[in-house]
């Protein structure tokens, strides 16, 4: 039987960047077994240790920051696992939109006020990371798991539609500050429109979009396999109030 100690070296060396072939000369453990942990069918005892780790108890967050965190996290943010099961957010985002990255900055620090949050500058690309340490990120985003978002499951807890039940425009306007824009559309050169657009490979995301527009009444149309567009006058002057242009 395989151990918690080897999944979650396996895991380590993924994300530090080796290959299958060579995690699997690094650790002994056959390609097939380190392609299937990767892809999240982990072990019994790594899944027991994952749910230990993800049921900790702590108190609820403020619910207005959390939705609109949470709404980033699904667009643009991951976990990484540090020493001490130590776990740091990280949320990338475009430098051309300062107040997007001030309020996600703003987020993180009510929804975990005695952590330092970073925002570092890529050095190449036109982009920041905005990042925070913290034991109780799997908790408070147990959607994290091994592999791309779109390739796993991604659910609500109980919990987390509780508290987002009431806070469903923070949460649209974190799904579209990361993964969404407002932009005007251009019928032949001979009117235009403002739409809201948002586009994520995960159905589960695009799912959680949907019902969120739903609850608000507001109508969506599926534009193509991966995006979704608000069109409708009403509905965009409404996503106006609480979103608008980014910036």
């Amino acid at each position: 039987m395989r151990t918690v100690e080897e999944v979650r070296r396996v895991q380590a060396l993924a994300r530090s960047g080796l290959n299958h072939c060579e995690i699997a000369r690094a650790t002994g453990i056959p390609r097939s077994t380190i392609r299937t942990w990767l892809r999240g069918d982990l072990p019994h005892s790594a899944r027991q240790s994952a749910k230990q780790v993800y049921t900790r108890s702590v108190p609820d967050p403020p619910a207005e920051a959390f939705a609109y965190l949470f709404g980033l996290y699904l667009g643009d943010g991951w976990l990484t696992h540090h020493p001490r099961d130590v776990y740091r957010l990280g949320i990338a985002l475009d430098s051309q939109y300062p107040r997007i990255i001030a309020s996600c900055v703003a987020a993180i620090r009510c929804v975990m006020p005695q952590n330092r949050v970073r925002v570092a500058k890529h050095p190449v690309h036109n982009y920041v990371n905005v990042h925070c340490y913290s034991k109780q990120w799997p908790t408070l985003f147990p959607q994290h798991g091994a592999g791309l978002k779109h390739k796993r499951r991604i659910a609500l807890e109980q919990w987390q539609g509780r508290l987002l039940e009431n806070q469903v425009d923070q949460l649209l306007r974190g799904l579209i500050h990361s993964d969404g824009c407002r932009a005007i559309n251009r019928i032949k050169g001979k009117y235009e429109y403002p739409r809201y657009q948002f586009s994520n490979r995960s159905s589960d995301i695009r799912t959680i979009f949907t019902g969120a527009c739903d609850e608000l009444g507001i109508h969506w149309t599926q534009m193509n396999r991966y995006n979704v567009a608000v069109s409708r006058r009403a509905d965009v002057a409404l996503l106006d109030t609480f979103i608008g242009p980014k910036r």
